[in-house]
């Protein structure tokens, strides 16, 4: 039985009051933190102060997402401040093994991430050296966008292969994962969820986030 986990993207909360905004996600499982640099990807949004400041305030672990150039001198940072997880995007190293490898001996999960049209197979034979395999459903950059449903066979065969390999690696996917389709990805094998809008724009994100959780479950058993 998979665990499913519900990470809220920040991306989609009120920066101004960011405090109350992750009380208000206390439920989910960890945060998510996009962290852009307008290089990589067309957005800025923080950088290592904010992060350490919303480490300080988050009652649950950070699950720091980096779009970023440069990624190989600045990830080994954000696993050096707790964060829990850090993951980074395979288009950005030239040496995602040995970065990986960096992050787990700070003592931080190690997440490789791809976009929509990078290819996911050469990562399926390399599951060891990480902790979670993110599958970009959507253009990194922006919230609010929509799942690209041609993203989502890499899930399917991502999930395929770390059965075969009874691998440990976390399956997670991001972008426009709502109450419409988290079911359909839960049922390609997806296990970690990052959900921004779909829970930041209702009033009530506990019980927001507990029926995508509930979705998700369903979809897994089905």
């Amino acid at each position: 039985m998979l665990v499913i986990r519900i990470n809220p993207s920040i991306l989609s909360a009120d920066f101004m009051n960011l405090a109350d905004e992750l009380q208000s996600v206390s439920t989910a499982d960890l945060i998510h933190v996009d962290v852009m640099d307008n290089h990589f990807v067309p957005n800025l949004t923080f950088g290592p102060p904010v992060v350490r400041q919303i480490q300080d305030v988050s009652a649950k672990p950070l699950d720091i997402h980096l779009m970023i150039e440069n990624v190989d001198r600045w990830a080994p940072e954000y696993a050096e401040m707790g964060a829990f997880s850090v993951t980074f995007h395979l288009e950005a190293t030239s040496e995602p093994f040995e970065l990986a490898r960096k992050l787990r001996s700070i003592g931080a999960r190690a997440g490789i991430a791809i976009k929509p049209n990078t290819p996911v197979e050469p990562l399926l034979e390399h599951l060891s050296e990480f902790d979670q395999l993110l599958v970009m459903t959507v253009e990194p950059g922006f919230g609010g966008q929509k799942l690209i449903q041609e993203t989502l066979p890499k899930v399917a065969a991502a999930r395929r292969r770390i059965l075969r390999e009874s691998a440990a690696v976390w399956l997670q996917v991001d972008g426009g994962i709502d109450e419409s389709n988290i079911a359909q990805v839960s049922e390609l094998g997806a296990d970690t969820f990052v959900a921004g809008s779909a829970v930041f724009n209702k009033l009530d994100r506990a019980s927001q986030i507990e029926q995508l959780r509930s979705l998700a479950n369903a979809g897994h058993r089905h």
